[in-house]
């Protein structure tokens, strides 16, 4: 397995690194940190365009030279010229054949702990394979492996999809899964909302179904448990989880994606606003980040 890590030499290149080799650590995957370089736009006069991309080229190898990647990870750099950064990685991820793409969330957008900018939220609706998020700060964690995975499951179009994924990364990291519907979040629980009762009780029926899905595919050593969270918003019920360093939480691309590119549904990017876990993002028929043994 490999994982793309798009690397800058900034604190949120720092956090995508750190969120990267703890996710390599846990999957035994390995990581290809990628820098993406635009090519010959405003060369210096006295330079030519080789020239320019092989002095911007030893800088980038310097950059990721420096980015910390501990012995027990395999790691390779890369660098590549794109007018796009979100495109470059891409590009590099069909390239190298990765599993996903990791990215630090700091860099002007969302408030909190994922502040995300143009790059990561291009990602976030074009990636063809999952993205997973690091909330600022994540190079300050001491935490090596992922702890839990949380995945937020609906009754929306492509759900199982999402809970096979996050049955499968459980198993293949040996992690605990929690299973969480965020029912009055939801279009087709919200149908019922003028009976809070009928609401509830459907609610229940859901996460007992999938807690029994998931059940039946994990080893009975691997715990699986399953909540009901409602909240007046996203935000709200969101809040209402206990989270811890090492927590992991899986969604899926919105149903207005087109197949297997990513499109941010307005629910995950509320979540965003009041997370300071990692967030991966699945398409909605992109399974390969769990094709593990």
């Amino acid at each position: 397995m490999r994982l793309v890590v798009g690397y800058l030499a900034t604190p949120g290149g720092a956090d995508a690194v750190a969120l990267g080799v703890r996710l390599a650590r846990t999957l035994g995957a390995e990581l290809d940190l990628c820098m993406v370089l635009p090519p010959d736009r405003a060369v210096p006069a006295r330079l030519t365009v080789g020239d320019y991309e092989d002095l911007l080229a030893q800088q980038a190898k310097q950059w990721l030279s420096e980015a910390s990647v501990p012995d027990d990870i395999v790691s390779t750099s890369h660098v590549t010229f794109c007018e796009s950064f979100s495109e470059g990685l891409i590009q590099e991820v069909a390239r190298l054949e990765a599993d996903g793409i990791v990215v630090g969330g700091s860099g002007g957008g969302l408030a909190a702990s994922f502040t995300l900018g143009s790059v990561v939220n291009e990602l976030l609706h074009s990636s063809p394979v999952p993205v997973t998020v690091a909330p600022r700060g994540s190079r300050h964690s001491d935490v090596e492996r992922i702890r839990e995975v949380t995945c937020a499951i609906g009754e929306r179009a492509g759900a199982d999809l999402l809970l096979r994924t996050a049955v499968r990364f459980s198993k293949a990291a040996g992690t605990p899964l929690r299973l969480v519907s965020l029912v009055a979040l939801d279009p087709v629980f919200g149908q019922l909302r003028g009976d809070a009762e009928a609401v509830r009780q459907r609610a229940l029926d859901h996460a007992q179904r999938t807690l029994e899905a998931a059940k039946a595919e994990l080893p009975e050593k691997i715990p699986v448990t399953s909540t009901v969270v409602e909240g007046n918003s996203v935000e709200d019920a969101v809040a209402k989880l206990d989270w811890r360093d090492g927590d992991l939480i899986m969604v899926g691309s919105s149903r207005l994606s087109a197949p297997r590119r990513l499109f941010l549904g307005s629910t995950a990017a509320k979540m965003l606003r009041v997370l300071d876990v990692p967030m991966m993002v699945v398409p909605r028929d992109q399974l390969d980040v769990t094709q593990l043994t």
